[in-house]
């Protein structure tokens, strides 16, 4: 396979040492139909490098709301098919932690600890290597839930797993809280789909099959939304529950018959629970704040004032002060990064254009940066150039000459996200998300893509050639 060298660098291959600071990788576009795709390069289009994590096809980082962070910054748990595969981000070497046929889950906020189950879960979002993926061949429905697992984690500081608790067949978990005291997840109650993941659409063909009312040929995003409407309208009894991790006591904390979806707890505050109601975004009320530790009424956090606007993919500030989300107002015309703090009820919202809009979006540490991993021409903004990587720099808007409206502290606080590309993925195929997520030190996004051909997992340098700052060297692997 020939590829478009545009610096006379030298490419360093698989498994090789440590890049020397005076030489950098061969600036490259990735193209599809490499069984090895390089170890890392320079993006010719954004100028930024990237690195290949995984050494094995078929891996994949985690959804981009589930901690995937030891807390002293030092490792990043993965997935593999020879299972559960740890990254030392000093080093940028990989090693198995746990191997078999597992379900990674999460890392502690507190110890670092890596929780899973045993046996092959379905887990939040869509990727590309998974059995369940939408847009392969839909298997026969996953009945290994039906049997009981465990729920393990593995320590880092003994190097060994141990068992926390076996789940009963209907019960998976999705968020563990700050202080690793408690899990929580959605289960099916009743009616149809008992024992069935409760994030699962309940689908047995590809999206890209469904006809409208009409009998016309859809797009797969719009074979999406018909699956997730007829999931939706079912009406399934639900509840959301907790699994005390010392006791074993589970505890219902509410139930109905939405869809109940998107468990995270606080990472700072070990009894708020963050979760939505499930469905077509222009459909639903579907962000929610509640309290575990004692009886509590659900709260919405945010209310639609028009048709067909949408917000939702929500996420912790890594802090815990703020719930941000992806807002549309309306769907698919005026795109924004909203925040709500949880304390204070202040609302922000950050404009952003068209391009820049993505399936999810993250923020760093202190919410001085966020990302988007883009989408391609058939998503909600149905971008003519929005498949890429992207950093966004928040920028405020001041008050006109330091002039201030005597409500301006009740109203929106506005803010812009200026843009800038980090991957280019017009190779990437988007039914698999890309979940990028910042590093603790902020120095890097790391993400998942099959842009090359096999799922691999990645990470783009933040800094570098593009003028934001000098590269470093890579880390010795």
């Amino acid at each position: 396979m020939k590829f478009l060298m545009v610096a006379a660098l030298a490419l360093v291959s698989a498994g090789a040492g440590a890049i020397q600071a005076q030489e950098r990788p061969a600036t490259l576009m990735a193209t599809p139909g490499q069984d090895t795709p390089p170890k890392e390069w320079i993006d010719q289009t954004t100028g930024h490098r990237i690195v290949r994590i995984s050494d094995e096809a078929g891996s994949s980082s985690n959804y981009f709301n589930v901690n995937s962070y030891t807390p002293d910054g030092r490792w990043m748990a993965y997935s593999s098919p020879s299972g559960i595969m740890a990254l030392d981000l000093g080093s940028f070497q990989s090693k198995l932690i746990v191997p078999g046929g597992v379900s990674l889950q999460f890392v502690g906020h507190r110890t670092g600890d890596v929780y899973y189950i045993t046996g092959i879960e379905q887990t939040q979002g869509h990727d590309a290597n998974s059995a369940h993926t939408p847009g392969a061949a839909v298997p026969v429905r996953n009945t290994a839930r039906r049997e009981p697992r465990a729920i393990m984690a593995y320590s880092f500081a003994t190097g060994q797993s141990r068992m926390i608790t076996t789940l009963d067949p209907e019960y998976s978990v999705a968020t563990i809280n700050a202080d690793e005291t408690l899990f929580a997840g959605a289960r099916i109650t009743g009616g149809a789909g008992v024992g069935e993941n409760p994030g699962s659409v309940m689908a047995n063909r590809d999206p890209a099959d469904e006809v409208g009312p009409n009998g016309e040929d859809l797009t797969y995003a719009e074979g999406r939304e018909v699956q997730i409407n007829r999931r939706l309208t079912m009406n399934i009894p639900m509840e959301i529950f907790t699994i005390n991790i010392r006791t074993g006591e589970k505890k219902t904390v509410t139930a109905s018959t939405d869809w109940l979806n998107h468990l995270q707890f606080s990472p700072t505050d070990p009894n708020l629970l963050l979760y939505c109601h499930e469905g077509n975004w222009h459909v639903v009320d579907r962000m929610w704040l509640v309290r575990v530790d004692r009886p509590d009424t659900p709260k919405l956090i945010h209310t639609r004032t028009m048709n067909m606007e949408i917000a939702g993919h929500e996420w912790w500030s890594q802090d815990g002060s703020t719930v941000w989300y992806d807002l549309q107002t309306p769907r698919g015309e005026d795109f924004w990064v909203a925040g709500y703090n949880v304390e204070t009820g202040k609302r922000m919202w950050n404009h952003l254009d068209r391009n820049s809009w993505g399936v999810h979006f993250n923020s760093n540490q202190d919410d001085t940066l966020f990302s988007s991993d883009g989408g391609d021409a058939e998503m909600a903004a149905h971008a003519p150039d929005g498949k890429y990587i992207w950093l966004l720099r928040p920028r405020a808007i001041p008050d006109v000459a330091g002039i201030h409206a005597a409500n301006s502290g009740s109203l929106i606080t506005p803010g812009v996200l200026d843009p800038e590309q980090l991957v280019d993925l017009r190779n990437h195929d988007y039914r698999s998300e890309p979940n990028a997520s910042f590093t603790p030190d902020g120095k890097w996004l790391v993400f998942r893509s099959n842009m090359w051909g096999p799922g691999h997992v990645y990470a783009v340098e933040l800094a570098g050639p593009s003028g934001t700052g000098e590269a470093d060297a890579v880390p010795t692997r």
